[in-house]
């Protein structure tokens, strides 16, 4: 399987708040299938609670990402899905990367992508959600 990593994924993963039983699954992604979109980059790089020791540590590790750049057919599907429903448009770009790609999203916030169609999400606090 491939994956698409969310920029919430990444900030809990630095933050050592990823769920204990899920970690070795999310670094298997990192090792295997570290794939972002350029909006994740941006985010993650430009998140403005980075110390400066933090901001190095999160640019040196996202040299190993492959970061997938905008084109025309992803930005075509960001605006379907903006059109067609309540969608953020970084969220849609994220989205539409991951159908594009064809790419199981890595992403907490699963309730921002709940009317994508043909999105398949993989969850590591899934479990924990529903206990809140």
């Amino acid at each position: 399987m491939r994956y698409l990593i969310d920029t919430n994924i990444l900030i809990y993963y630095f933050a050592d708040t990823i769920p204990q039983k899920e970690i070795s699954a999310v670094e298997e992604i990192f090792k295997t299938s570290f794939n972002i979109s350029i909006i994740t980059k941006i985010e993650f790089l430009g998140w403005g609670k980075h110390t400066k020791e933090g901001y190095e540590k999160a640019r040196q590790f996202m040299e190993y990402a492959k970061t997938i750049q905008l084109n025309n057919k992803i930005a075509e599907l960001s605006i379907d899905l903006k059109r067609n429903g309540k969608i953020k448009l970084p969220d849609a770009v994220i989205a539409a990367t991951a159908i594009y790609k064809d790419l199981i999203l890595v992403t907490r916030n699963f309730r921002d992508f709940n009317d994508v169609e043909n999105l398949e999400i993989y969850n590591p606090y899934q479990t924990a959600d529903r206990n809140i």
